[in-house]
C-alpha cells in the first residue's frame, strides 16, 4: 500500500543561507509549530512559550508561530539555527511540504525558491520515507510506504 508520492530526480543540499527562516521581498514566512514542539523548545531553552511564539488559529494541527526579530526567526543567529536539534517539523521539511489528498495518499512538493534545490545528491525514496515517518509520528498520519 502506498501512502505518499514524492518527486523523482530532485537534488537538494542545504547551503545554510537562512532564507527559509525569514521573510523575503516576495514572501512572509510563518514558522508554525505544534504544541508539543513549543513545549520542548521552552523546556530546552528555559524560556516561556509566549516569549518566543504566539498562538495561531485556523492552522491546525499547528497552534503556534515562532516570533521574528528583524524579519527572521527568533532562533536564527548568523544563519544558524540555535534550536536545530529540536526545530519544528515545518523546519525539518523545508524546502519540501507534505500535502494530504482525499484518497489518504500524501504528496511531497517542493519550492524552487530555495537555492539548495538542484544542488547536492539526488534524493531518493529513503529520504522521503524518513520525512514521512517523522510526520506520521508527530501528526498521527497512517502508513509509511511510498513511491518516487
Amino acid at each position: 500500500m502506498k501512502n505518499f508520492d514524492c518527486p523523482s530526480g530532485v537534488k537538494f543540499h542545504c547551503i545554510k543561507c537562512g532564507m527559509c527562516c525569514g521573510d523575503t521581498e516576495s514572501k512572509t514566512r510563518h514558522v508554525l509549530a505544534l504544541r508539543s514542539e513549543v513545549e520542548k523548545i521552552a523546556n530546552s531553552t528555559q524560556r516561556d512559550i509566549l516569549e518566543f511564539s504566539q498562538r495561531v488559529s485556523n492552522c491546525l494541527p499547528y497552534e503556534h508561530e515562532l516570533k521574528k526579530t528583524n524579519e527572521k526567526c527568533i532562533f536564527l543567529k548568523e544563519n544558524l539555527c540555535m534550536i536545530y536539534l529540536i526545530r519544528p517539523l515545518i523546519c525539518r521539511f523545508y524546502p519540501f511540504e507534505l500535502l494530504p489528498s482525499e484518497d489518504s495518499m500524501h504528496k511531497f512538493n517542493y519550492t524552487a525558491e530555495c537555492p539548495g534545490i538542484g544542488m547536492g545528491e539526488e534524493l531518493g525514496l529513503t529520504y522521503f520515507r524518513r520525512l514521512f515517518r517523522l510526520a506520521r509520528a508527530r501528526l498521527g498520519l497512517v502508513g509509511a510506504s511510498g513511491s518516487c
